[in-house]
């Protein structure tokens, strides 16, 4: 199953996508399940959308749509998606949004990420880059200031690198500049920023001197023409790998991804089948599309959260840096 086509910019193309687009459902129809946000979720998602699909024999229909994490929850919140899908946890002004509309909602741990940053094939010089070089290269002091590879190392060339990253609406803006950065959005303004990750994978395969930053199913797509960075963290520098993401050694950027399931629309039949199928089928999915599946306990889990309607966060409304696949385990188990 191709989840990714890089030859197409901005374009995602399943079997499960073209269904979708044929059968020309709007998001009012009786049985549609309607789900939207994150780009870093959606390959899990829209594999699972896809399957499910199939294995309903046209008897459902689930749209999936791309607006970012934070755009999601805007649309979750307000009634409009039955999911969102979402690259980090809900914030406190989403909770209050979701509160104050009578939005209730379980939720779910679906995947690890390891958010992965990207080079040019052809960049020699910056195959392992530190925590506090990112946070200098990305930092908002360095708008309009620091634009020259040899300002961020004084070994690496006279020539200004290209930046690329998600939008503000993404989850992996969010995520990303809170682990580098130290504060959540906090970012130079001056890089080419968008929703869609293609975007992004094409700016640095065309480009000696880009550099990006998107979820890791997007750089095993197109590792053939991209270059993942070494994180040193403090203690060398460590590729993004399935090894390096269990136990814990890729940090800062090792994360959980998420869906959120409003818990009323929950109760139609399509939309808890759709759940479960989600829960029991998605490990397997997980793995298919590059990312780094959860224990089988947590998913089941995630069904047991919505029989009892546990809802709301563990969270708190922020991220937790540095978390491992166990202590996400912990935090659910807390509910």
């Amino acid at each position: 199953m191709k989840l990714l086509n890089s030859n197409m910019p901005g374009t995602l193309v399943t079997l499960g996508a073209l269904f979708i687009s044929f059968a020309g459902i709007g998001i009012g129809n009786a049985g549609t399940i309607r789900i939207d946000g994150s780009s870093t979720v959606y390959p899990i998602t829209e594999a699972v959308a896809e399957d499910f699909q199939i294995a309903k024999r046209g008897k459902a229909r689930v749209t999936v749509g791309i607006s970012g994490t934070g755009g999601g929850f805007k649309k979750f919140c307000r009634g409009e998606v039955d999911i969102t899908n979402a690259s980090r946890p809900i914030m406190q002004k989403e909770m209050d949004k979701c509160k104050k509309a009578g939005i209730e909602y379980v939720e779910m741990p679906v995947a690890f990420d390891a958010l992965t940053v990207v080079i040019h094939p052809k960049n020699n010089w910056s195959k392992t880059i530190t925590v506090a070089e990112l946070k200098k290269m990305w930092g908002p002091a360095a708008q309009n200031k620091i634009n020259s590879w040899n300002q961020i190392n004084p070994a690496w060339p006279n020539a200004k690198f290209k930046l690329y990253g998600a939008g503000a609406d993404s989850g992996t803006f969010d995520y990303f500049t809170e682990a580098i950065v130290g504060k959540s959005k906090s970012s130079r303004g001056d890089f080419t920023a968008s929703e869609d990750d293609n975007v992004l994978v094409q700016g640095v395969s065309r480009d000696k001197n880009g550099l990006a930053f998107f979820g890791f199913a997007y750089y095993v797509e197109n590792r053939k023409k991209l270059n993942a960075v070494a994180i040193d963290a403090g203690n060398g520098g460590v590729l993004p790998s399935y090894e390096t993401v269990a136990n814990g050694t890729y940090q800062p950027l090792s994360r959980p991804i998420f869906i959120y399931v409003n818990v009323k629309a929950a109760e139609r039949p399509e939309v808890r089948d759709l759940i479960d199928f989600y829960m029991t089928k998605g490990q397997a999915l997980v793995e298919e599309v590059k990312y780094f599946p959860l224990p089988k306990a947590v998913y089941s889990l995630n069904l047991e959260n919505l029989d009892k309607k546990k809802v709301g966060t563990v969270f708190g409304g922020e991220s937790k840096m540095g978390m491992k696949i166990e202590d996400v385990m912990k935090l659910e188990h807390k509910k």
